[in-house]
C-alpha cells in the first residue's frame, strides 16, 4: 500500500466491540492490510475486502449463510476459507483468524492459503477429458476439474491463437484503452503447466465420434477420451450486404479482433457502429473514449428495447447521445463502397472503421454432426449432460431446463457459461450436481453500470422503482404476474436480493 493511502477503519489487532458494526459487517486493518470482519449468524469472519474479480467492494455485497457476494458482478465467496464458490471471481481471497477477548473482537494473524485438496478424488489417473472450446465455460472446467483433485489427463482444445481470456473487457476497458493487455488472460501460461492441462490453441476439432469415443482434430490426428464437453461457444453474425468483406470492416469476439478494433482506431476520424446490441453499444462508448466520432445504425426503434424496455431504451439512448454518439435507428445499412455507408432511407454516412454487432449464433455444427439432440442450442439435462452420455455441453450453446422460468433457455452470458463450466465439470466426476443457477449479465456505458438477473424471453409489464433519468433504479420484468428477471442502476444490493429470491423460489 502507497504512503499517502492509509488503511480503511479501526486497527483489528487492538480489537473491535460488535456494537461498532454497521449492517453485520466492519472495515478495519491488520498492518497495512485492510480487512472486512462479518458477522454471519453467531460467528464472525474476517476476509479481504475486495473481489478477485474486478475488486468489487464485499463491504457493500450480501451475506448468504457462511458465504458473501459482490455487488458489482455476482462473485461468491466463502466467508470460511476465502474460496471463489461463483464465478466470475475464480481466485480466492485471504482470510484471517478472528478471536475474542470477552467483548472485544481481535484479528492478528492470516491463515494460509489452503492448499488445493485431492479429498474429492473420484477418477483414476488413466481417465481422459477432452474440453472443446477456449473460452469461459471451457476454461471453467478445466480449472474446477483440477480443483476438484481430478488426477486424470485434461486436454483442452481451442481454435483461438490466444490463452483464455476475460471477454467482457474486450468491448468495455480494453477496448477503450483504460485496461492493459495483461489483464486480459484468465491465467498466465504458468497456470496451465503446473496444472497439467493440455491447452492446444489454434487447433480446430473436425469431428467427434460417440461411439469410438475420440475427437478427429482438423489435422486428422485423433485424441481418445472418457468425458468430454463441447463449449464451442457462439460466433457473430456476418453482415449480408455488399462492402461487409472489406478490410475496415470488423466484428468482435476474440482478442485478434479487439486488437484489430483498436488498430483501426488510432488513425481512424470516424466510426460505424451495426447494431445497437450491448457489444454495439459497449463498442460505441470504447470508441467514444478514444475521441472517435460514432454513428449507429439499427433497425429498432429504441436501443435494447426487446430485453430492456421502452423506458430503459430512452435512457441509454439518451445516455450515448449526451456522449457524443449519433444514432440512426429504424435504418439499416445496405451497403459500404469504401468509406461510404448508403442506409436504406438514402443516407450517407462516411466511416473509415465499421464495427458490426448485430448478434452470434451458437457454433453447433460438430454437435449436430455427431448426432447430438439439438434444439436452437444443444439439448441439455438438468446435469448439463447431452443426449449422450458422458458427453456435456455448457456455455452459449447449451439449452438447459430453467426451473424459474419453468421453459428451455439458451442464453449467452459470460457469467453463466462460467457456471455452467464448472457445473459441467463436476458432473464429469459424477457428482450429479442440478445447473440452476439464475442467469446474470452486467453492460457497462460510460459511468452507468447496468446489472441483470433472471432471464425474460418477452415481459408484458415493467414495474420500475426509482428512477431511470436519476441513475439509480430497479426494474422488474413481469409476465402474467410472475417476476422474470431484474435490472438495476446503482442499486447492487437490491439485484443481489432478487437474485437470492429467485434462487430460493425455485424447483
Amino acid at each position: 500500500m502507497s504512503e499517502d493511502k492509509k488503511p480503511s477503519g479501526p486497527d483489528l489487532t487492538t480489537g473491535v466491540s460488535l456494537a461498532d458494526f454497521k449492517d453485520g459487517k466492519l472495515l478495519g486493518h491488520v498492518g497495512e492490510e485492510e480487512v472486512l470482519l462479518v458477522q454471519a449468524g453467531g460467528e464472525i469472519f474476517a476476509i479481504e475486502p475486495a473481489c478477485s474479480h474486478y475488486h468489487g467492494p464485499l463491504a457493500e455485497g450480501l451475506v448468504v449463510d457462511d458465504t458473501i457476494r459482490c455487488p458489482w458482478h455476482h462473485a461468491c465467496f466463502s466467508l470460511r476459507t476465502g474460496e471463489a464458490s461463483r464465478p466470475p471471481a475464480l481466485n480466492a481471497l485471504a482470510v484471517w483468524e478472528v478471536t475474542r477477548d470477552q467483548d472485544r473482537i481481535l484479528v492478528q494473524r492470516k491463515r494460509e492459503a489452503p492448499k488445493p485438496s485431492a479429498a474429492h478424488r473420484t477418477a483414476p489417473t488413466s481417465e481422459k477429458f477432452v474440453i472443446v472450446g477456449g473460452g469461459a465455460a471451457g476454461f471453467a472446467a478445466a480449472e474446477t476439474l483440477r480443483r476438484e483433485g481430478f488426477a486424470g489427463a485434461i486436454t483442452m482444445l481451442s481454435n483461438d491463437g490466444a490463452m483464455p481470456v476475460d471477454r467482457p473487457n474486450l468491448s468495455k476497458d480494453y477496448l477503450a484503452g483504460n485496461a492493459p493487455e495483461d489483464w486480459l488472460p484468465l491465467r498466465g501460461e504458468d497456470y496451465y503447466q503446473s496444472a497439467g492441462i493440455d491447452l492446444r490453441l489454434s487447433t480446430n476439432v473436425a469431428a467427434i465420434d460417440p461411439r469410438a469415443r475420440s475427437v478427429t482434430l482438423g489435422n486428422g490426428d485423433k485424441l481418445p477420451f472418457d468425458r468430454l464437453l463441447l463449449a464451442t461457444g457462439a460466433e457473430p453474425i456476418k453482415l449480408q450486404i455488399p462492402g461487409a468483406e472489406q478490410p475496415h470492416v470488423h466484428t468482435l469476439r476474440s482478442v485478434a479482433d479487439s486488437r484489430a478494433i483498436i488498430k483501426a482506431a488510432g488513425s481512424a476520424k470516424r466510426a460505424l457502429v451495426i447494431g445497437a446490441s450491448f457489444i454495439g453499444l459497449e463498442v460505441a462508448a470504447s470508441l467514444r473514449a478514444r475521441k472517435l466520432e460514432v454513428h449507429v445504425v439499427a433497425p429498432e426503434e429504441r436501443p435494447m428495447q426487446k430485453v430492456l424496455g421502452s423506458e430503459m431504451g430512452d435512457f441509454i439512448r439518451t445516455l450515448h447521445e449526451e456522449n457524443g454518439v449519433n444514432f440512426h435507428l429504424k435504418d439499416t445499412v445496405e451497403r459500404l463502397d469504401g468509406a461510404h455507408a448508403t442506409l436504406k432511407s438514402g443516407a450517407v454516412i462516411e466511416a473509415d472503421l465499421v464495427v458490426v454487432g448485430i448478434g452470434v449464433r451458437p457454433r453447433l455444427a460438430l454437435a449436430e454432426q455427431a448426432g447430438l439432440a439439438a434444439d436452437r442450442g444443444v439439448s441439455v439435462t438438468e446435469f448439463l449432460e447431452t443426449s449422450v452420455a458422458g458427453i456435456f455441453a455448457a456455455g452459449d450453446i447449451a439449452r438447459w431446463p430453467d426451473p424459474h422460468s419453468r421453459h428451455t433457455i439458451r442464453v449467452e452470458h459470460w457469467v453463466v457459461a462460467e457456471r455452467q463450466g464448472q457445473t459441467a465439470a463436476r458432473n464429469m466426476l459424477g457428482r450429479r450436481e442440478r445447473f440452476d443457477a439464475v442467469p446474470f449479465f452486467w453492460s457497462q456505458h460510460y459511468d452507468v453500470p447496468i446489472n441483470y438477473v433472471g432471464h425474460a424471453e418477452s415481459f408484458d409489464d415493467v414495474a420500475i422503482d426509482g428512477s431511470i433519468s436519476g441513475r439509480d433504479c430497479l426494474l422488474k420484468y413481469r409476465k402474467g404476474g410472475h417476476v422474470l428477471a431484474v435490472a438495476s442502476i446503482y442499486r447492487d444490493l437490491d439485484n443481489l436480493r432478487a437474485e437470492l429470491e429467485m434462487e430460493r423460489s425455485r424447483g
